[in-house]
């Protein structure tokens, strides 16, 4: 059992070395993101915005927009089972924090080209309690 522990708590300091700053504790509702404190609870509420073109795991089937899971690190258009538009196809970079702060201040003005209708999230504490939930929704921990 203690060795089922210590696993269970390594995986827990990898996934967490992996996100870089951003601190979890996934008994709370707040946790300190690079860029402030946010709240899951809110970016929960907010995600109800983005939940009619995406989902949260790889098993749901996808919308109008890719599904979200493993957001944090993969590489811009490149989710299975969704076609992008050539802007995302070619854009090569991973998705942060801060590129998905930018991006959702008003996706079409990030990245021109890109099909995403979505005129944007313009409330700045809006967008890091979503960022936050996307992280902590999005998180595999087995």
């Amino acid at each position: 059992m203690a060795t089922k522990s210590l696993l269970i708590g390594l995986g827990m300091a990898f996934a967490l070395a992996l996100v870089g700053p951003s601190a979890f504790s996934m008994g709370t509702k707040t946790v300190a993101t690079s860029s402030a404190l946010a709240d899951i609870s809110r970016g929960q509420h907010v995600f109800n915005r983005c939940r009619a073109c995406h989902n949260l795991t790889d098993s749901a089937k996808t919308r109008l927009g890719p599904n979200l899971n493993n957001i944090f690190g993969r590489i811009a258009g490149s989710a299975k089972n969704f076609k992008y538009s050539k802007a995302l196809q070619e854009a090569e970079f991973p998705w942060t924090e801060q590129r998905l702060d930018v991006w959702l201040t008003k996706p079409a003005s990030y990245l021109p080209g890109n099909k995403m209708q979505f005129a944007g999230v313009r409330n700045a504490q809006d967008r890091k309690d979503l960022i936050a939930y996307l992280r902590s929704a999005t998180l595999e921990i087995e």
